[in-house]
């Protein structure tokens, strides 16, 4: 990444992924994370502490792998770039808002362990070699999950 926009961070994540579809079927998962500062004061001693909340956002194979993988309080290091969108919600007030669009995501492995298992190279959606489908948005045709609500609002 070298456009200058990059940032990686070390948090807890607050919320279990929310895996859904684009109306044209591309995956997208976001989930919230929480990143904690601690330092000492240097004129009273005392410790201080302070905790930042940032939005996560992924696409493609990744977000299907994060949803499949992470749920809330899971230690992670997030890799990516800020992006910041706006909108006019249904009552015609402009929002915006930034959040860390992910290149990479993985597993904090400081005070944990982790096994990681590859993934066979699969089409968005399909399930890996010996998985049953499962039920839902994930293996409803596009042009259903336009009306299943995954496209009302952007995430």
């Amino acid at each position: 990444m070298s456009n200058g926009n990059s940032v990686s961070l070390v948090g807890n994540i607050t919320r279990d992924p929310e895996l859904r579809f684009t109306p044209s079927g591309q995956a997208t998962a976001s989930f919230g994370l929480a990143v904690n500062r601690r330092w000492q004061d240097r004129q009273s001693g005392e410790w201080q502490e302070a905790t930042s909340f940032f939005d996560v956002v992924c696409w493609r194979e990744m977000a299907e792998n994060v949803s499949e993988s992470l749920a809330r309080g899971s230690r992670v290091v997030v890799t990516g770039r800020l992006e910041q969108r706006s909108w006019e919600n249904q009552e015609g007030e402009k929002r915006s808002k930034t959040e860390v669009v992910a290149d990479d995501i993985g597993p904090s492995l400081r005070w944990a362990t982790a096994t990681v298992t590859k993934n066979e190279r699969r089409a968005p959606g399909e399930s890996a070699p010996g998985r049953p489908q499962q039920d839902g948005p994930r293996n409803m045709p596009a042009r259903e999950r336009a009306g299943a609500g995954f496209d009302e609002e952007p995430f």
